[in-house]
């Protein structure tokens, strides 16, 4: 599944963590965050930087909801 830029800035606000939280965490650049962040819907970020972003968020129990295109969100997952 795809995530949209939406829903990166959505899971960081979730989970309150900054753009070098998320950077250390997914094992990226704070630069590549911030340029990643920055970017508008149109501009498609590689799937290998946008996979780590996924699987660092999920780790701290993001959830994705929907799609890019359709109902997009984010919630924490239930304990």
């Amino acid at each position: 599944m795809t995530i949209s830029i939406q829903q990166i800035k959505a899971a960081r606000a979730l989970l309150r963590i900054s753009v070098f939280d998320l950077a250390d965490i997914s094992n990226l650049s704070s630069s590549t965050i911030k340029r990643l962040e920055a970017q508008n819907s149109e501009v498609l970020p590689r799937n290998s930087t946008m996979s780590r972003i996924k699987l660092a968020l999920e780790s701290r129990g993001i959830e994705f909801l929907g799609t890019p295109d359709k109902d997009p969100g984010v919630r924490l997952k239930s304990s």
